[in-house]
């Protein structure tokens, strides 16, 4: 009885703070959407890949206000925020810092280390295949182990850190498209699409008059890091967990597929299982709720899996798709 008693209490605090937290991650995404007109997808995904401690990569045209969503995310969830402009010259000890020697006034010379940009909770990649493979690279440990090397002395990044990478879809001279294992540290890829009539009316209005909105703060660190703990402790229920499992593996070549198999070269790894499992709890924590649904597998599972996966020629030469080639996966699930 004893043990029922602590596992009902221990429930009771789950709901407790999961009501508070909702509470305080819908007041952000109220605060953001006061800056940012016409992109409540794009915010909500935004927030999710957040309390799932994951990394976004943003996809989208230039003035779309990616950047300054990443600005406003900064100020509303209390992060300390910093924007790296990728360029070809760019070089790795731009982005993660490096050692310079310096000499006492007793002569004594030693190596201080002069942290980089990367060392802000929520940091800003913007244009990032823009920079050579070798800089893109430099991001590759902090992204995945929260923690840099530097003359072979390791260097923790600030707790949470996020990394919102933007990039142009058009303009593709110059630029050196991602390598599939960066790609992978991606939770999700977002597409931002231009906003719809009425939205852009509003954004005429309240970004060309004399006075201009200012985000609020709504949250902290703290408060961030204690909700991205309770995402991990939400339950999950079987079919959720099974509709997660097929939908990934049916994203690979071969027979789990079916038909959509055969269009597929290859597709998402165990990593994609685990961010779709993270992302649709903090989905469900986000809207309130105690529990994800499979609805929150079939809503988020092109944004999580479709930088994942990449297509046959033959397909590509029919016309297809990956987001095609996951809306006819989805229907084997929902």
């Amino acid at each position: 009885m004893a043990g029922a008693d602590g596992v009902e209490k221990l429930e009771d605090v789950i709901v407790r703070s999961a009501e508070q937290v909702a509470g305080q991650i819908r007041a952000a995404k109220e605060a953001i959407s006061t800056v940012i007109f016409g992109q409540d997808r794009v915010i909500e995904n935004t927030l999710v890949t957040i309390l799932s401690g994951g990394h976004a990569l943003l996809i989208g045209v230039p003035g779309l206000a990616k950047t300054k969503l990443v600005e406003t995310l900064g100020i509303t969830l209390g992060l300390d925020a910093k924007r790296i402009q990728f360029t070809p010259d760019l070089m790795p000890s731009d982005i993660l810092g490096a050692e310079v020697l310096d000499e006492s006034s007793t002569g004594k010379r030693s190596f201080r280390f002069i942290s980089g940009p990367v060392f802000a909770q929520l940091l800003m990649a913007d244009e990032i295949n823009r920079a050579s493979p070798r800089t893109q690279s430099a991001l590759l440990q902090a992204m995945q182990e929260q923690h840099i090397t530097v003359a072979g002395a390791r260097h923790d990044l600030p707790k949470p850190f996020h990394v919102l990478a933007t990039q142009n879809p058009l303009e593709q001279e110059g630029t050196y498209p991602l390598p599939e294992a960066q790609l992978d540290r991606f939770l999700m890829e977002i597409d931002v699409d231009y906003p719809d009539r009425d939205a852009e009316r509003r954004i005429l209005f309240e970004t060309t008059g004399a006075e201009e909105t200012l985000a609020k703060a709504s949250m902290d660190a703290e408060t961030l890091i204690a909700a991205q703990r309770l995402v991990r402790r939400l339950p999950v229920g079987d079919s959720v967990v099974e509709a997660i499992l097929s939908l990934v593996r049916s994203a690979r070549p071969g027979p789990e597929g079916g038909e959509a198999g055969k269009l597929i070269a290859w597709g998402p790894g165990p990593r994609a299982s685990q961010s779709l499992m993270l992302a649709v709890r903090a989905r469900a924590l986000l809207d309130g709720r105690l529990a994800p649904s499979i609805d929150d597998v079939l809503d988020l599972a092109e944004p999580v899996l479709k930088h994942r996966m990449a297509l046959t020629f033959s397909a590509r030469a029919e016309g297809r798709t990956i987001p095609d080639v996951i809306r006819q996966l989805k229907t084997r699930i929902g």
